[in-house]
């Protein structure tokens, strides 16, 4: 074998590869040496010496380790204690050549990472490494990716390592071929087994080196790189994108560059690749070092957060345009009962008031379907049975869904309980299912099915949700599909493929708010003309905590006191002609109205007004104290016999709250309907 080795590597070419690697070593910064059996040190680089502020002369080859640590010792390192003893017990430690990996940290603050791997029969490579900057970054950083990327430095670590070992060959000239065989057995043991693809090529660009993540990734033999071409197994669209990345290490500049290839058992994948120029001592460019990563996980992982942004900011800017629309609404709806109820406008009421009613409706709608996909929008849960939702959902489409196009549904075997809102299950599933009937053009088919799955943490992630049992109902068609730009978008409020008027954009988003206010996630997939399919997840019963039993409903108030015994309201409302609408209403009932605009005001009206029988508040309003804080100060005081909360939308505490709710916009109906629930 030696004489194979030195066959292929002339011994005059050799010390001049050793002194490049050598060279390439000392520019990281990771302290890296090797010790002998006898503890004498045999290498070592720069970076060691600069991280522990060692003076250069106490480095060379044969220096005991123990001059070192004593070192260290005498000047505080290890902190209080003797010494000697400090010392000593370093140094009993290190004899022990057993495989270790600590963190210390030193007087300065400066965090080390320290590894030693032992050399059977040999010594001891120990790394050292500045991490002190990665621990502040660690948690902005998913675990799996900070894991991959420490694991891809430990093992570069250890080729560096090896590759230091070839600088003391060049000190015994009597062994540096058997040498120089060492160092590269450890170097291909070391490279092939960590998780990146290392190689080095020439100035001509011709490989001399690959490890073996080359046959992993592309099936090609890593012990005869003197045959192998990227442009053959990048494939030429690939190595034409890369080839001027390529071009500029070769000129002198190190270069990171991401790209997509093909792989012969993964697929496709996402690559980053270093290309690091190696310079001779004229300055000229003899080779490059290759270094590449699988950063896929990374790069999806990025896309979801990009993406889980945008729609959080979205429902930010929906949540809020629906309150206070709702409030508009609440005004123009109330308006314009209040004037069709006048007998002398009757006239005009089917050709005027009617139409501005039916508007002012299709608005309200719009605005729940915002704050649905804004998570806002109040749920029903209960525990049901997916398999019973899916057909009160089928019956439903069978009756609109055209007679040309096949419609299937896939029960699962046995009942498949889940908690949440039928209802709006049932309208994201009826949204889907004709979403897929105009995708189909009316003439394809449409499959349901209810199915239990176990996503293991891969398949979680990519949900962004936790490993465990969940209930899945996929919605597929083999109609005309998506591209990936209409994908991106699909879940956007007002996105609509659908020609004007024929959609509102809010169908996808509706669903998307109803899945994500469930604790659940989508799954979409789609090709152009190959159909989509869209997958609902929500957690089974015993991998989440199930909601609270419904809070038994108060019993019913006697109704609103007859005339004679109405009382004095209080209304607290930000939005001027809101509250002008309200007080209308209240007066029109039968009740003395008096308003406070915001918070503070109703305090202090509660405090000092006598004989408040009703008080009607908004839940959201400017300045610190909101409607809930209210009705607390309220319920303390004991003295208001009915308390009604309205808002555009049903914060969570408002529900806890446990008091008549209204969303805006209501009718005289609904208030009147509420007002005779209240408690007394």
């Amino acid at each position: 074998m030696d004489a194979e080795v030195q066959h292929h590597h002339p011994l005059p070419a050799e010390p001049q590869r050793c002194e490049a690697l050598q060279a390439a070593l000392d520019l990281i910064d990771q302290g890296i040496i090797l010790v002998d059996k006898d503890l004498k040190l045999v290498a070592w680089n720069r970076c060691f010496l600069r991280l522990f502020d060692f003076p250069p002369e106490m480095a060379y080859p044969g220096a005991p380790v123990e001059s070192f640590i004593r070192y260290n010792a005498l000047r505080g390192e290890y902190g209080p204690g003797d010494p000697k003893q400090q010392t000593a017990e370093r140094v009993a430690v290190a004899r022990s050549f057993q495989e270790y990996e600590i963190e210390r940290i030193r007087p300065n603050g400066t965090v080390l990472s320290v590894r030693g791997l032992a050399v059977p029969g040999r010594g001891l490579m120990t790394f050292y490494s500045d991490v002190t900057e990665a621990r502040h970054r660690e948690a902005l950083i998913r675990e799996q990716n900070a894991w991959l990327e420490a694991r891809v430095a430990e093992r570069t670590a250890e080729l560096l390592q090896t590759n230091a070992h070839l600088r003391q060959a060049l000190e015994h000239n009597e062994a540096i071929a058997l040498s120089l065989v060492r160092s590269e057995g450890r170097m291909r043991l070391i490279t092939d087994s960590i998780p990146a693809l290392l190689a080095y090529f020439g100035h001509d660009r011709h490989y001399h080196y690959v490890n073996r993540g080359y046959r992993d990734w592309f099936g090609i033999d890593p012990s005869k790189p003197e045959t192998i071409k990227a442009r053959a197994f990048l494939g030429e669209d690939t190595y034409s994108r890369i080839r001027p990345y390529v071009m500029q290490a070769i000129r002198g500049s190190a270069v990171t560059f991401e790209y997509e290839v093909q792989t012969v058992h993964r697929g496709l994948r996402v690559a980053r690749t270093s290309l690091i120029p190696e310079t001779s001592p004229q300055g000229e460019v003899v080779g490059c070092f290759e270094l590449t990563f699988d950063v896929t996980d990374e790069r999806l992982a990025h896309d979801r957060m990009a993406q889980a942004q945008k729609m959080e900011a979205l429902g930010l800017l929906t949540g809020g345009l629906a309150h206070d629309f709702n409030n508009i609404l609440a005004v123009v709806q109330g308006n314009l009962t209040a004037l069709a109820e006048i007998p002398a406008l009757s006239p005009y009421l089917n050709d005027y008031l009617k139409p501005a009613l039916d508007a002012a409706l299709r608005g309200s709608h719009l605005i729940r379907g915002l704050l649905s996909f804004a998570r806002k929008h109040p749920l029903s849960s209960r525990v049901e049975d997916l398999n019973l939702c899916l057909a009160r959902t089928a019956t439903l489409l069978r009756g609109v869904l055209p007679d040309s196009l096949s419609f299937v549904t896939e029960p699962w075997p046995q009942p498949l309980f889940v908690c949440l809102d039928p209802n709006q299950l049932q309208d994201a599933l009826l949204n889907l299912a004709l979403n897929a009937r105009d995708a189909t053009g009316g003439k394809g088919r449409i499959t349901i099915r209810c199915s239990q799955v176990t996503l293991g943490p891969e398949a979680a992630a990519k949900l962004d949700l936790a490993a465990g049992q969940y209930a899945r109902i996929s919605v597929e068609d083999d109609g005309c599909g998506m591209d990936q730009l209409t994908m991106d978008r699909v879940f956007e409020p007002f996105f609509s493929t659908k020609a004007p008027g024929q959609g509102s954009g809010m169908g996808m988003a509706m669903v998307y708010g109803f899945v994500q206010q469930s604790a659940g996630a989508i799954e979409l997939r789609s090709q152009v003309e190959q159909g989509t399919t869209v997958s609902l997840f929500f957690p089974l019963p015993g991998s989440v905590t199930l909601p609270a039993d419904p809070v038994d409903a108060p019993s019913l108030a006697p109704e609103i006191p007859s005339e004679g015994r109405r009382g004095l309201a209080l209304l607290v409302e930000d939005d001027p002609g809101l509250r002008q609408l309200l007080r209308r209403e209240l007066l029109d009932i039968g009740f003395s109205v008096i308003e406070a605009e915001n918070g503070a005001e109703a305090l202090d009206l509660i405090d000092h007004t006598q004989g408040i029988e009703l008080l009607l508040s908004d839940v959201v309003m400017p300045g610190s104290i909101d409607g809930l804080q209210v009705v607390a100060h309220a319920r303390a005081k004991g003295s208001i016999p009915r308390i009604v909360l309205m808002s555009a939308f049903v914060p969570n505490r408002a529900v806890a709250a446990e008091v008549p709710f209204l969303q805006k916009p209501f009718s005289r109906a609904e208030l009147q309907l509420a007002l005779s629930s209240a408690r007394p």
